[in-house]
């Protein structure tokens, strides 16, 4: 029987179709990102499922019931109110299920609005946090950017400078000001960029290393801006999804 687990973002959802016995979903094929992925569940068992990443807007058009989410306004979409995960717990599991032994790792998630992360000492769950207070710490606002500017974040330039990034409203002020004294957007956004991978190491208490998960494993500028502070390995947006099942 088919199963189904979602991810909903504000701005990007995933969803995993799992055991599919034929298409059900009406999503356009351009948001299929892995088709006929092996994947093991939390009893070991093997499980052939495709993966589908697209806005979030369009979970109005799915007319399915969800086995598992986590997320935004899913709730109504479950097939029973217990399948519902907290993000936080859904990062851990997904994380653990990834790694199998997860000895002293920090493992942070960059969505589109929040933060967080969390912490395995001895295979053991130690620690954790979660910022959803602050858009400038979040996907969403350097989408934003980029979108207006028509800039590719694999283009941007290394800076040694960044704006001091306490909120997502001063840090397009900041960019706005320095355009007005004719630093190019490329400039200013990676400048920018290189503000939140700062905050995202303070946020995680300054760790050497971090594993990253969620959308900014994509994003070049971000990750070699975080490399100046720690080691990063990009874990792909897809932990939180791996916890649900």
């Amino acid at each position: 029987m088919t199963e189904y687990y979602l991810d909903a973002g504000t701005t990007w959802s995933k969803l995993l179709e799992l055991d599919a016995e034929e298409q059900t979903l009406c999503l356009d094929s351009k948001y299929l990102i892995e088709k006929d992925k092996v994947f093991k569940d939390k009893n070991n068992k093997t499980r052939t499922g495709s993966l589908y990443l697209f806005p979030s807007k369009l979970l109005k058009n799915i007319d399915i019931k969800i086995d598992g989410a986590t997320g935004h306004m899913v709730k109504n979409m479950l097939k029973d109110k217990s399948g519902y995960m907290n993000e936080i717990l859904a990062l851990a599991y997904g994380a653990k299920k990834n790694f199998g032994n997860c000895e002293n790792r920090v493992v942070l998630d960059i969505g589109s609005r929040d933060a967080k992360w969390i912490k395995f000492k001895n295979n053991k769950y130690q620690d954790l946090d979660w910022n959803g207070s602050c858009a400038s710490a979040t996907g969403a606002t350097i989408e934003m950017l980029c979108k207006f500017y028509n800039i590719n974040t694999d283009t941007l330039p290394d800076v040694e400078e960044k704006h001091s990034v306490t909120c997502g409203v001063f840090g397009m002020e900041r960019i706005m000001d320095d355009i007005a004294n004719d630093v190019s957007p490329e400039i200013s956004i990676s400048k920018y960029i290189h503000g939140i991978a700062y905050n995202m190491w303070n946020f995680t208490s300054r760790e050497k290393e971090i594993y990253l998960s969620g959308g900014l494993c994509l994003n070049k500028c971000f990750i070699k801006h975080l490399e100046k502070y720690c080691r990063v390995y990009p874990l792909g947006r897809n932990m939180l999804i791996l916890g649900l099942f």
